[in-house]
């Protein structure tokens, strides 16, 4: 348990942030998986338009530290790579 106030402060601190890390994290995942439902149906302009929105998603969870960059390189790679293979 925490006894000096700083302490105090950043696990109130630690909760918060949790919580928007959390939701941001939980946000990018419905991207993606709009993404991955337009490539398993086969429709390449959806699934176009859902990376080309996923894209930005991911980048903001890279630069918000919520993500990796390689992590988010990786995903945006290779939803790239599905979706040309539906030509």
């Amino acid at each position: 348990m925490a006894n000096t106030p700083q302490a105090k402060k950043r696990i109130r601190r630690n909760d918060r942030r949790a919580e928007i890390n959390g939701a941001r994290v939980s946000r990018i995942r419905t991207f993606i998986k709009k993404v991955e439902s337009a490539l398993e149906s086969g429709d390449k302009a959806a699934a176009a338009a859902a990376l080309s929105a996923a894209q930005p998603e991911l980048a903001r969870g890279v630069a918000k530290g919520v993500l990796h960059k390689n992590t988010a390189s990786r995903k945006f790679s290779r939803l790239t790579k599905r979706l040309q293979a539906l030509a």
